[in-house]
């Protein structure tokens, strides 16, 4: 009888811990992600992306009720959920009002809408670097605008050319910025909802009208990005001293690319940094071909800080790059460290913003479409772009990125994959080779035994 009254509480007891796990389960969640390279979790650009979200956020998907994709949907948008706790997200039938769902421009089973107050995005695919770009819009006030001048053989902002500048454009507008284009020529001045105005590395020398339109830009607070290069005449001197900074002759060269492996001297590498909000966290190395250096002015009504700087081992090249060069003081060639980049701040005589902002960085190259993805080139320049526009919390939200996408090899293990793949693999194939021809031929080799006969 106690035998038996041990095993019925032994079985209440099992049931009592199976309920309270069920009930704890269901009210409580708990996750481990033991992934390698934590890839079901969200990424700190994600994250940080929601943090800038300050209130609730309702997610609506027009998904029909039938298969799968509902659920699909639910569980993508909850890895979300559990980093942002007030993210709600609602399904709505579309079949349920064709009519309604024609007005609004749903054409997609399962298509998003993200909404943060007044403000939407939509979303036609389940990816979390769209769904994180589509945050970074929402979290932006209004829409910054970007205008490119045009009209100077400027880097084209909607060009496919390898100097051009359309995939840094894209960059930008997937950071929810309006990107334009603006001509001088035919403008009379830039309009004060600009944002930011970018002079992207012009050829041909500006009109008096134009630089008088730029100069009017700049005396009225408006924030600025010019990329200019070596031995261009393009007639903006008058610009430069406006902004304390003057242009110096010649072509930096610097020896420190050897040790990245860069033949030519003219490609400058930069791969530290100071602190600057502008570029804080930045730990990539960033490159800068045929780039000119600055020079700060005394008496300069800009504050300057420096925010590229090269080696001790650079300086500015006036003659040829060909064959070994040198540093020549006689012909006027300035030693590193050289400013490539300089920050420009004063207070704002317009009424906008507090703090006038000017980026002034002597390379193009380095955001054109061939050089966008090398090291941190592509983070520096929206992280530029950003700061100007006095949004720097978002610039530095980082790319969304899938881990584990790079596979680095020490030369030990490249030395041993190599000698694996071109002698052992060979040489075993080479081995079995030879034993299977050897075995046929020692098997063709035995003497056949006759069989007796009756006869």
């Amino acid at each position: 009888m106690a035998r038996r009254l041990l095993e019925i509480a032994r079985l209440l007891l099992l049931a009592l811990v199976v309920a309270g796990l069920g009930w704890a389960s269901a009210r409580h969640v708990w996750q481990w992600d033991l992934s390698h390279g934590q890839r079901a979790s969200l990424t700190p650009a994600s994250i940080a992306a929601l943090e800038a979200l300050e209130g609730p956020v309702k997610v609506t998907s027009w998904a029909r009720p039938t298969g799968d994709l509902r659920g699909r949907i639910a569980a993508f948008v909850a890895r979300f959920q559990r980093a942002k706790p007030d993210l709600s997200l609602e399904f709505i039938d579309p079949d349920a009002d064709p009519e309604a769902m024609r007005a609004r421009g749903i054409t997609l089973d399962g298509e998003l809408e993200i909404r943060f107050g007044e403000r939407s995005q939509r979303l036609a695919r389940l990816d979390e670097r769209e769904f994180t770009q589509a945050l970074k819009r929402l979290a932006r006030e209004d829409t910054g605008r970007v205008s490119f001048i045009v009209g100077h053989g400027e880097r084209k902002s909607d060009g496919e050319a390898n100097a051009d500048l359309a995939r840094f454009a894209a960059a930008l507008a997937e950071d929810g910025l309006s990107i334009e284009r603006l001509n001088l020529a035919t403008a009379a001045s830039i309009p004060d909802n600009a944002g930011l105005v970018v002079v992207a590395s012009p050829q041909v020398e500006w009109s008096e009208a134009e630089v008088a339109a730029l100069m009017d830009w700049i005396d009225r607070g408006g924030a600025l990005l010019w990329l200019t290069e070596p031995g261009i005449d393009d007639g903006l001197d008058a610009l430069a001293r406006a902004l304390g900074v003057a242009r110096l002759s010649g072509r930096v060269v610097d020896g420190a690319g050897q040790g990245l492996g860069l033949d030519d001297p003219s490609f400058v590498p930069i791969t530290e940094y100071p602190e600057h909000a502008a570029i804080r966290g930045l730990d990539l190395t960033t490159l800068y071909p045929q780039a000119v250096a600055f020079a700060r002015l005394a008496n300069a009504p800009f504050a300057a800080t420096p925010l590229l700087v090269t080696s001790k081992r650079s300086w500015t090249e006036t003659g040829p790059i060909e064959g070994a060069v040198a540093w020549d003081e006689a012909a006027g060639e300035f030693p590193g460290p050289l400013d490539l980049a300089l920050a420009l701040t004063r207070l704002s005589p317009g009424p906008v913003r507090d703090e006038q902002r000017v980026v002034v960085v002597g390379d193009g190259d380095f955001l054109s479409n061939r050089f966008l993805g090398n090291g941190g080139n592509r983070m520096l320049g929206t992280r530029l772009v950003h700061w100007l526009l006095g949004d720097e919390a978002l610039g530095s939200i980082g790319e969304v990125e899938a881990p584990d996408r790079r596979l680095e090899l020490s030369p030990q293990a490249l030395g041993i994959i190599g000698a694996v793949l071109m002698v052992v693999l060979p040489g075993a194939l080479a081995l079995s080779g030879i034993l299977v021809v050897w075995r046929r031929r020692r098997g063709g080799r035995q003497p056949r035994v006759a069989e007796k006969s009756d006869a």
